[in-house]
């Protein structure tokens, strides 16, 4: 009896050493509520046509100006830019089907020093790679619309016209900063000389996984990412976008909620932990809110607290392993895995180099599920500050919507989805909200923002000639 005595006073003894690390990121209902107070404040500045400079929310239009309706149709390309390759797709949008289909894609490769060389030559290759693809699936003789996801920083001033801020992800080729990138793809196209495309429109991923799924649910107004980074958008009055001209009607806009925090709004809930990743990042004081919630970042959080435990000799024998005390070797997909059952982190800590027991292993699980429900309950205030902005933006009592969601995050840890959406259904209790994961934000999305884009065009051609001839009718009249 006084064993187990001992044994149970020595776990409660652990336990309450193991909280005095993980109660920093436990975070209240009220501090959440707060956080979303803060947030709503940084979007109100980001919208501002004076304020948006300085604001760390940058809420950047993105001239998508209405989600899909269901009746959108017709065949599309789309062209995914973001990394070492770039995909090119065929996307049939079917109404009676109500249907998005990829009917083929391609993946090309962009060799290291294309990446590194003339602007001319990478979109050369580009538009070389688009009519080779055009070729084999003989849709060269058509001039189909195209949406170009082009994940670079980026200033869009209309649908089809964006220019590049800054090259990231390793390219650095010259003469493209400064330039819109959707006339360079054109030129490169000309200059190819045997086929053309018709209109383009630029989209960001987070539209994209918007718009994919609003053909499927047309309630859906939302889009959000939560998986290497974290993004969201949102449609907005016009009215409220006081860098667009415009009172009527509505538009997307691309939150970049990332950056959520850089001016130290978020400082009170930091942990030592947040800032040391900051700190050793890449880019330090730069995407806070996305640096305590991402894929990119969880699992460093994980192993700079579990070597924080292990120095205070409270988990494997004080014995640090090569691999645990290596940035980034903990990698934030070991969290999902962990937390799907304890045989997985048995495993993952032998990986590890660690000495383990019975016990490590749980506490391990312990801060692992922490610093995933933190992310949840954090990306749910955002989310419950822009579905109670559009609720009050149009003074609604009750708000019906449906957001549509990507990302490793989201999609593949075993509780975030649930957490999150527990989470936000109690911080913002005025709003039905529905979650959709999307199918292809950057292939089938790009598209959708075309099929949009091309629905509003033909139908503001039809309204121009109904006007033009009730003119001709006045006109009449007024001769008889």
């Amino acid at each position: 009896v006084l064993c187990i005595f001992n044994q149970t006073d020595w776990l409660i003894i652990l336990l309450c050493s193991v909280e005095k690390y993980l109660q920093p990121f436990q975070l209240s209902p009220e501090t959440l509520q707060e956080v979303s107070a803060r947030l709503r404040k940084d979007l109100l500045r980001g919208l501002g046509k004076h304020s948006h400079h300085k604001a760390p929310v940058k809420m950047l239009p993105t001239f998508v100006r209405a989600t899909p309706d269901g009746t959108e149709k017709g065949d599309f390309l789309a062209l995914d830019l973001g990394g070492t390759n770039f995909r090119v797709l065929h996307v049939r949008v079917e109404e009676e089907a109500q249907k998005v289909l990829k009917m083929d894609s391609q993946i090309c490769a962009i060799p290291q020093e294309m990446m590194l060389g003339t602007g001319e030559q990478l979109f050369d290759h580009i538009a070389t790679c688009l009519g080779d693809f055009l070729e084999s699936h003989n849709l060269k003789c058509q001039t189909l619309p195209l949406g170009f996801t082009f994940s670079f920083p980026c200033e869009q001033l209309e649908i089809d016209k964006s220019i590049l801020i800054r090259w990231t992800k390793g390219f650095n080729c010259s003469g493209v900063e400064g330039k819109d990138v959707v006339q360079l793809l054109k030129e490169a196209i000309q200059r190819t000389g045997d086929y053309h495309i018709g209109s383009v429109a630029m989209v960001n991923d987070t539209v994209g996984t918007m718009m994919s799924c609003g053909y499927k649910d047309q309630s859906c107004e939302i889009g959000m990412i939560i998986g290497t980074g974290t993004n969201a958008c949102y449609m907005e009055e016009i009215k409220n976008v006081k860098r667009i001209e415009g009172e009527d009607g509505r538009m997307c806009i691309n939150t970049e909620w990332g950056g959520f925090g850089d001016d130290g709004s978020l400082d009170d809930i930091l942990t030592e932990f947040d800032v040391e990743v900051d700190k050793t990042s890449i880019n330090p004081g730069v995407h806070i809110f996305e640096k305590m919630i991402s894929g990119m970042y969880l699992g460093e959080i994980v192993r700079l607290v579990l070597v924080k435990m292990t120095k205070d000799k409270l988990l494997f024998k004080g014995q640090i392993s090569e691999a645990l005390g290596t940035s980034g070797r903990f990698e934030t997909k070991f969290i999902s895995e962990i937390e799907d059952g304890l045989e997985n982190a048995k495993k993952i800590l032998t990986e590890l180099g660690l000495d383990w027991g019975l016990v490590d292993a749980s506490v391990v699980c312990l801060v692992c599920d922490t610093i995933s429900s933190r992310s949840a309950y954090l990306c749910a205030a955002a989310l419950a500050t822009l579905v109670n902005r559009i609720r009050n933006n149009r003074k609604l009592d009750h708000l019906k919507t449906t957001v549509g969601v990507d990302g490793t995050v989201y999609r593949k840890h075993p509780t975030f989805s649930s957490k999150l959406q527990k989470a936000v259904r109690l911080l913002a209790p005025q709003c039905d909200i529905t979650f959709l994961v999307s199918e292809d934000g950057s292939g089938k999305g790009a598209a959708m923002v075309t099929a949009v884009a091309q629905r509003l065009a033909h139908q503001s051609r039809l309204l121009e000639e109904s006007d033009g001839e009730d003119d001709d009718d006045e006109e009449e009249e007024e001769g008889q």
